[in-house]
């Protein structure tokens, strides 16, 4: 493939790290102009000098309405317009269990999680119909967006409402030509699995291939899954070659969600604990 985003003025939020620095990348490589939003400074201005004017950065606090805002403003005024939306950051969000549940922990998660989603269809939707021009939204939910027992409770409920927002937005937006979809990864090795587990990061890498090895096999493609995989997705989604596909949820995860997995959500928590358990 290449130049399949020749044109096109992406934002790509939580864009310094994990799955959004792969997309970061993958989008450039395929001709996108990227406005990334993080609240990793430094790691925003290093990706910036390492990829030109392809990319700007701007901090980016997605749980403020008024910084999602500021980043279609920024695409608009930096790139003269807005292609595709991709709401993208995130974290683990609270991990208590159901019964342990805080109210302000559940709304923090549900804050960064579902309602910067919904936000960002918001300010995108806009733009694409002040432009006059369709337009391509991508959000990341999760194989705990699909089936529970993946993640915490928080989580599961947060990702759950991300397929809700782009469900709607099928019924709102389509008539625009705003297109609506998500990409629901399943056990990929970002800094975020190290963080779920308090692995440090510069421990992450380690963490990573030995989750790889044990837990791999488990699946039914025979391996974890990487940051790239789920870029891939995104450029699929951001391209005119998905331009009669909306309101889709795409699972980028081995198979896992297509069959019964048993005890595979036990099996992760199991092969974390045995690596903390050797240091």
């Amino acid at each position: 493939m290449a130049d399949l985003l020749a044109g096109k003025v992406a934002i790509i939020t939580g864009g310094t790290s994990g799955i959004g620095l792969a997309s970061v990348e993958r989008f450039v490589a395929e001709g996108a102009q990227v406005v990334v939003g993080d609240i990793q400074d430094d790691l925003g201005k290093q990706l910036s000098e390492r990829l030109g004017d392809s990319v700007t950065f701007l901090h980016a606090d997605v749980t403020r309405e008024e910084e999602i805002a500021a980043l279609v403003a920024l695409a608009v005024d930096q790139f003269g317009r807005l292609d595709v939306m991709y709401n993208n950051a995130g974290n683990q969000g609270d991990a208590s269990t159901l019964v342990d549940l805080s109210a302000d922990g559940f709304d923090k998660t549900m804050s960064l999680l579902a309602r910067s989603v919904a936000l960002g269809h918001k300010y995108a939707s806009r733009q694409f119909q002040a432009q006059k021009s369709p337009g391509s939204i991508i959000s990341t939910t999760s194989v705990a967006g699909l089936q529970g027992g993946w993640a915490a409770a928080s989580y599961t409920v947060a990702k759950h409402a991300v397929i809700g927002v782009i469900r709607h937005a099928v019924a709102e937006l389509s008539s625009a030509g705003i297109r609506s979809n998500a990409i629901a990864p399943g056990t990929i090795m970002t800094p975020i699995m190290a963080r779920a587990f308090g692995v440090p990061l510069d421990e992450a890498s380690d963490f990573s291939e030995f989750l790889s090895e044990r837990l791999g096999p488990k699946l039914p493609i025979g391996r974890v899954g990487f940051p790239e995989d789920v870029a891939d997705v995104a450029v699929f989604l951001a391209s005119d070659l998905s331009r009669y596909v909306t309101g889709t949820v795409i699972p980028v995860d081995g198979g896992a969600t297509a069959i019964t997995q048993g005890t595979f959500g036990v099996d992760v928590v199991a092969a974390a604990n045995e690596y903390l358990s050797k240091k």
